[in-house]
This record gives structure tokens, sequence and C-alpha cells, in this order.
């Protein structure tokens, strides 16, 4: 299977949803929904949760999932730093209480650390960046998978009454609205499965639409509530401040301690991009679920994160994309010459060529892929150092 996929669109600095969900906002500022219009609000924002659940589960292939198991310690890792190191952050932010978050705030920051990884942002700059894409697949997926299930019975252990209003009967609304219709669709698929592919750009318009309804709802809650007056310009910066030390800490902790376990640089890629970004699309939805009327500021955190999250990894990946050919010798260990880590092919023909494999897992590989070039050196006379590279670019 190739892990590449070249055609992956580019990432724009700024997300277009992510604009037209701040152009949501304002109009629910603007013209928020009260009375009888907030009950039908209400109701249809339900509606639309339910959907968006059912349709990923009904997008789901099983095989993909049985497919990916195989690299079960990349997605080991992946759902450690979702589902352990970011939820540790974000009850070290405690510290910042009162001083830099209020305590409304710091819910919303540890819901942040709370949900799922992305699949399509993970996907997409992990393929820029010349990463293991169907490893980023895969991660995503089982993040997306196990966050249905995680993310409440996390809430419910770390957040507990500060959550404004999660409750168990808030636990038990999760279950209802968003696993069953989860199992549905899973159950569906193999006749639902065909359609749903074939209506693919379709669908993703009723997703993002239905996501836009769950803001409207929860933030004109939050208008008429007075929520807003709670936060802030200073507040704001704090927040915004402590999200770009969370994002810049996942970055280090994901690619220097992928390196330091032991995976090559491919795969750090992959985990870097699928272990460090949290999902706009599924926090939202569990946000209006488990929180009710303080859903806006509870998601107002994670907003303000997947946005950072977007443009700080759109420079990663395309940095990560030209330090690539200086990152050959590091992905096969020190087999290729220190002058040839600027040819891709020498490092393809260091691992899959006639040669023995040189993956970078000990030392003994680099003497072996050196002996064509030592036996030229005891036949011409040359010194080692030269005779190795020459040895290497044959």
């Amino acid at each position: 299977m190739s892990r590449r996929t070249p055609r992956m669109p580019p990432w724009l600095p700024v997300d277009p949803y992510i604009l037209a969900l701040i152009a949501t906002i304002a109009v629910a500022a603007v013209l928020p929904a009260s009375g009888a219009a907030a009950e039908a609000a209400g109701g249809a924002s339900t509606g639309a949760i339910a959907l968006l659940f059912f349709l990923y589960g009904a997008r789901l292939s099983t095989a993909e999932v049985i497919d990916g198991l195989r690299h079960w310690r990349l997605h080991l890792t992946v759902l450690a730093c979702t589902f352990v190191v970011f939820p540790l952050l974000g009850l070290a932010a405690r510290g910042l209480v009162p001083y830099v978050l209020t305590p409304q705030l710091h819910s919303g920051f540890l819901f942040l650390c709370l949900v799922p990884s992305t699949v399509q942002s993970s996907i997409a700059f992990t393929s820029i960046a010349r990463g293991n894409v169907p490893a980023a697949i895969c991660a995503g997926s089982f993040s997306s998978i196990a966050g249905i299930f995680l993310t409440p019975l996390l809430a419910a252990a770390l957040l507990g009454s500060s959550g404004g209003g999660f409750s168990a009967d808030a636990l038990l609304r999760t279950g209802v609205q968003l696993l069953l219709p989860f199992v549905a669709g899973q159950l569906l698929r193999r006749w639902i499965g065909g359609f749903l592919v074939r209506h693919k750009k379709i669908l993703g318009h009723v997703d993002r639409g239905s996501i836009l309804l769950v803001v409207y709802t929860a933030f004109s809650e939050g208008v008429v509530m007075g929520i807003w007056h709670q936060v802030t310009p200073a507040r704001l910066a704090g927040l915004l401040a402590a999200e770009a030390l969370l994002l810049a800490l996942m970055l280090m902790l994901t690619w220097y301690g992928a390196k330091r376990i032991g995976f090559d640089r491919e795969d750090r890629i992959a985990i870097q991009f699928a272990g460090s970004k949290k999902s706009l699309a599924s926090g939202l939805p569990m946000a209006s679920v488990l929180f009710g009327a303080q859903a806006s500021l509870a998601v107002l955190p994670l907003m303000l994160f997947h946005q950072m999250q977007l443009m700080v990894c759109a420079v990663l990946a395309k940095r990560r994309s030209r330090d690539e050919p200086e990152a050959g010798p590091e992905r096969s260990g020190t087999s290729a010459a220190p002058g040839d880590g600027g040819e891709p092919e020498a490092a393809v023909g260091s691992r899959a060529g006639g040669k023995p494999r040189a993956d970078g897992e000990a030392d003994a590989p680099e003497g072996r892929v050196r002996r064509p070039g030592d036996a030229t050196a005891e036949e011409t006379g040359k010194r080692g150092p030269v005779a190795e590279g020459a040895g290497t670019q044959r």
C-alpha cells in the first residue's frame, strides 16, 4: 500500500469553515434564538447530532480498521497522547485558575483535552509532510471511535459537577444521542455504505451544516443567559497563551517522544499530526450534549485551539516536506553515506534494493551495507571514508 497521497489539497492558513463558524457565532450574538425559536433550534440541534453520529458509524470501514491493527504500536501511541497525555496537561492547567483562566474556561480547556483526534486534517498534514498516510487514517479513525466512549467517561471522572451542567443524566443522553446512532450506522452500513460513498461531497455539507446548527444553538443559549459577560479580553488572551503552550508541548512530545521509542520518520510524522490535534467536529456535538446551556463557554477553548492547530500544523507540515531529504539517513539509520543524505534513491536503495536491509534498527546493518565499499577500498588502495561514499553511490 502506498504511504502517500500526493493529490491531497493544501490547507489554507485560515480554514474557510472556521470563518463560517465565526459568522455563525456573530449571528447568534446579534440574533440569538429565544422562546419558541430556541425550542425549535434545540430540537433541530438534537436531531443534527444524532444524524452526525449515524453517518460516522455508517461510513466507518471495518476492513480498514482490521488492516490498521497491524500497526498497533503506532495507534496505541496516538491514543495515549490523545487520552492520557492531553488530559494530564489539562489537569495541570488547573494551576492557572484563577490567575489566567476562570473556572468555567478551565472546564472548557480540560474538555478540549478529552476529545478525540481529527481525521481529515491529520491525513492532509501527514500527506503534505510525506509521512505514513495509511497510519494517519487508521490512527485518526481509532481515536474518533474511542472518543465516543472515552470522552464522556473521562468528562464524568475529571469534570464532575464543575462541567457546568454535566451529570449522570448527561452521560445517559450521550448514550442515547451519540452511541445509539453510531451503532445503528454500523449495522446499516452494508446497505447504505455505497450510497454514502457516491454522495460523499453532499453529505460533507450535511455534516458541516449540522455542526453550524449546533454552534448557533449553543451560543444563542449563552447569549440569552449572559455568559459572555464573564469573558474579558484579558481572559481570552490568557486562554490563547495557555493553548499555545499546550500545542507546543504536544508537538514536541509527539515528535521527540516517538523518536525516542524507535519510530521511523514517516511514522513520527503521522504520530505528531494525529496525536497533537483535537477534533472540532466530534467535540462540538459532545459538548452540546454534555454541558447543555453551558456549552458555549465549554466549546470556546476547543474552537480557538482548532484554528490554532490548523495554522501551526500547516506551516510545520510544509517545513517537514522540505526537510525530508536531510532526514533520509535518520529514517534508515546511518546506512547511507553522509554525502548522500539529499538523494532519495540512496535511501530507497538501502531499504529495498539488492543489499541487505538497513532500517536503522541497529548498528549491524550499517556494516553490512559498507562491505561493497570496503572491498573497493582494498582493491583500489583508497581510504575507507572515500570508498564508503563511492560504494553507497553505486
